[in-house]
């Protein structure tokens, strides 16, 4: 009897000694480097989401990439929602700062992105709440890139950084 005691004790120290070693570690690792996430709603068809309301995409969010605010025109990118801090939305990167973009629905016609901000939009352009309604983001606001499509299998694929050309800046700070 006494033996396994000793062993229930033994086994449940470590566990206990390895919990308390991998819980920062994950947790760490899903806060600083990358997570998964369900995108809902239809604002990034046909990218994400092609389905509609039957399917939702999973996708690797890479913290890592966004760390410097280093973010490309056409990106995925996770960020808290401007109007609603408790909320995460996915959007593509159409302009970056000092781009001046044609806007779609917004109360000036054309915007200059300013200093540590930039735009973003939804690829599915009359169902999505975006920089068309809000304006430039802040770069602050950033959460995360959108990599790679994880679930449903058959989706399974890396998230290109494409820009569509008519959504191309009017004028770019590179120009």
């Amino acid at each position: 009897m006494a033996q396994s005691q000793g062993w229930v004790k033994r086994y449940f120290k470590a566990f206990c000694k390895g919990f308390f070693v991998a819980v920062p570690v994950a947790v760490t690792f899903l806060d600083r480097v990358a997570c998964v996430a369900r995108v809902e709603g239809a604002s990034m068809q046909p990218s994400l989401n092609p389905g509609g309301s039957q399917s939702s995409d999973v996708v690797l969010l890479n913290h890592w990439k966004v760390r410097n605010f280093e973010v490309q025109r056409g990106d995925i990118v996770s960020l808290v929602s401007p109007k609603n801090p408790e909320q995460k939305i996915i959007k593509r990167v159409i302009a970056l700062e000092g781009d001046i973009v044609r806007t779609m629905g917004h109360k000036n016609r054309y915007v200059k992105v300013p200093r540590g901000h930039i735009w973003v939009e939804g690829d599915h352009h009359g169902h999505s709440f975006d920089s068309n309604s809000f304006g430039p983001v802040s770069l602050g606001l950033l959460h995360a890139h959108a990599t790679h499509i994880l679930w449903p299998p058959e989706r399974w694929q890396k998230l290109e950084s494409v820009l569509p050309p008519e959504r191309l800046p009017v004028q770019s700070k590179e120009a």
